[in-house]
C-alpha cells in the first residue's frame, strides 16, 4: 500500500517484552500491504488534528511513553514532558514488588487512573494519556473483567472453537486447572503464578471468574446487552468511562488491530484458527472494527482527546502513529536532505497532521546526547501547529530526564522551512525569535537569536 511506510517502519509494541518484536513487524508490513482502503482505519487522514490550541512552545511540545513494572512511576521522573503516556505494564508488580496483578481481584485500570492523578498533580500543565486495546479484552482492567464475569455478555467474545482441536492456547488456568474458561484467551503477556509477565501472590491470579490471558472482542456482534451495542459499550464504557473522560486524560494509546490477514498484532499460533474463524469472518470482523474504530475517533476528538495512533511518527502522509518508529530525519547527508525537500512544503505530514518526533539515541542519556540540538533544529524546521518531540515505546523502568535545552523559546514561524541554495543541503526556518538551521552535510545545527 505505501512503500513509504515499508521503508521507515520501526518496530512495533511489545508492552516490556521484547520476543515478538520481529513478528510485529512482519504482521505490520503484511495487514498493511494489503491494508484497508483510504479514510479507513488505521489509515489516517490528513487534517486530523487536535482540537486544542496550538502551540510552539518547545516544553510544551514534548512527550514520553513511561512505565515502571515493580511499582507507580515516580512523577519526579516526568517532570517537564508535556504529555506522559502510560502502558498498561506501570505498577505491574513484576518479581516480588507489589502491583495490581498481586491484587485480588486485579485493579490495574484503578492504579492507572491513580498514575495519573499522581503525575497530573506533580507536574501542572502536564496533561496524561493511558493505554487501551482495541482488540483485546484484559481482565486485569476491571470494566472488561465485569463483562467476562457476567454471561450475558458472552456473544461479544469469541469461543474457541470445537473443531479447531487441538488448541495452541490453554483453556485453564495452569496454577489453578479446575479455572477454565470456552472463551478464546490466549497466555501471551499475561500474569500467572507463581511466574508469568508479572507475578501474581499465592494461591494464583485472581483476573475474576474467568482465567487470566488475552480474550478477543467479537467487533461483529450484533447482542445488545444493557441496552448496549457492542459499539456503544467499546466507545463509552470501557474507553470513555470515568477514566478517558476525566480532564486529566487528554488521549489514549490505541493498541492493536483487525484485518482479514489475521494479523493483529500480541498474537500466539493459531490465535483465529483456535477460534475457527473463516476468511469471511475475518472480513466482515475487520469491517465492523473500522466502524467501531471510526466512532471511537470521532467521538474522542469531540471531546477535544487524542490519541497516539493519530499521530504521524514518518512515512506515507496518512500513516498511523508506530509505536517504536525510527527517527524521522536521517543522519546521512543525502537522505537527511532528500526528507527535508520532500517535507518542506505546505501539503506535507508534518503541515497536515500531529507530528510525534522520535528523538536519537537513549533516553537516559538524552541531555548529553550528540544529536539532542540537531534533533531539536529538525524538529522545529519540520514542525506544524501540532507536534510533540520526545520518546516512543522504550520498554518498562527506564528513565526521561528532560533537557534544560527544552525550556528554549524561538517564537512562532513566519513560514516555512527552505534550503538556502539549490542542493545545498542547507535547510532554514525563520521563527519570530530565531533563525534556525541544519546542515545536512554536516550533521550540524544553529540558533540565531533576534533582537
Amino acid at each position: 500500500l505505501k512503500l513509504q511506510f515499508l521503508y521507515l517502519i520501526g518496530p512495533t509494541h511489545t508492552h516490556s517484552h521484547g520476543s515478538h518484536t520481529a513478528m510485529r513487524c512482519a504482521a505490520a508490513l503484511l495487514a498493511l500491504a494489503a491494508g484497508p482502503a483510504s479514510g479507513e482505519w488505521p489509515v489516517i487522514p490528513p487534517h486530523t488534528l487536535p482540537t486544542t490550541a496550538p502551540t510552539y512552545l518547545l516544553n510544551r511540545s514534548t512527550i514520553i511513553m513511561p512505565c515502571n513494572n515493580t511499582g507507580f512511576t515516580d512523577p519526579a521522573t516526568t517532570v517537564g514532558w508535556a504529555i506522559v503516556d502510560f502502558d498498561w505494564s506501570n505498577s505491574k508488580g513484576t518479581g516480588t514488588a507489589d502491583g495490581w496483578v498481586k491484587h485480588q481481584p486485579m485493579d490495574d485500570e484503578e492504579m492507572l487512573f491513580e498514575q495519573v492523578k499522581m503525575t497530573a498533580a506533580a507536574t501542572p500543565g502536564t496533561t496524561i494519556w493511558v493505554y487501551r486495546n482495541t482488540v483485546y479484552g484484559y481482565p486485569w482492567y476491571t470494566s472488561v473483567r465485569k463483562t467476562l464475569d457476567d454471561p450475558a455478555y458472552r456473544p461479544w467474545y469469541f469461543k474457541f472453537a470445537e473443531s479447531a482441536k487441538p488448541w495452541y492456547s490453554n483453556p485453564c488456568d495452569t496454577a489453578q486447572p479446575e479455572k477454565c474458561s470456552d472463551l478464546y484467551h490466549s497466555q501471551e503477556q499475561s500474569p500467572g503464578y507463581p511466574h508469568g509477565d508479572g507475578d501474581c501472590a499465592a494461591p494464583g491470579c485472581d483476573c475474576g471468574t474467568q482465567p487470566c490471558g488475552f480474550y478477543v472482542w467479537n467487533h461483529s456482534s450484533d447482542a445488545v446487552v444493557y441496552n448496549q451495542t457492542f459499539q456503544e459499550w467499546f466507545v463509552h464504557s470501557y474507553m470513555l468511562n470515568e477514566v478517558g473522560m476525566s480532564p486529566l486524560v487528554s488521549g489514549f494509546f490505541w493498541d492493536d488491530i483487525w484485518n482479514p490477514q489475521c494479523q493483529i498484532e500480541d498474537q500466539v499460533p493459531k490465535t483465529c484458527e483456535d477460534m475457527g474463524l473463516t476468511q469471511a469472518d475475518l472480513n466482515q470482523l475487520t469491517d465492523s472494527y473500522q466502524k467501531n474504530m471510526e466512532a471511537l475517533k470521532q467521538a474522542t476528538l469531540a471531546l477535544g482527546k487524542f490519541s497516539w495512533q493519530m499521530l504521524w511518527t514518518g512515512g506515507a502522509v496518512d500513516n498511523f502513529g508506530q509505536t517504536m518508529p525510527y527517527p524521522i530525519v536521517p543522519k546521512e547527508p543525502a537522505q537527511c536532505a532528500a526528507l527535508f525537500r520532500s517535507l518542506c512544503t505546505a501539503d506535507s505530514a508534518p503541515q497536515t497532521r500531529a507530528m510525534m518526533f522520535p528523538l536519537h539515541g537513549e533516553t537516559e542519556t538524552l541531555p548529553t546526547s550528540p544529536d539532542l540540538m540537531q534533533d531539536i533544529a529538525s524538529f522545529m524546521l519540520l514542525r506544524g501547529d501540532y507536534a510533540y518531540i520526545g520518546w516512543a515505546w522504550t520498554y518498562c523502568s527506564r528513565g526521561y530526564p528532560f533537557p534544560p535545552e527544552f525550556n528554549a523559546d524561538y517564537g512562532t514561524p513566519q513560514g516555512l522551512c527552505g534550503e538556502t541554495a539549490a542542493g545545498s543541503g542547507v535547510f532554514t526556518r525563520e521563527y519570530t525569535k530565531a533563525t534556525i538551521q541544519l546542515d545536512c552535510n554536516t550533521w550540524t545545527a544553529d540558533f540565531t537569536a533576534k533582537p
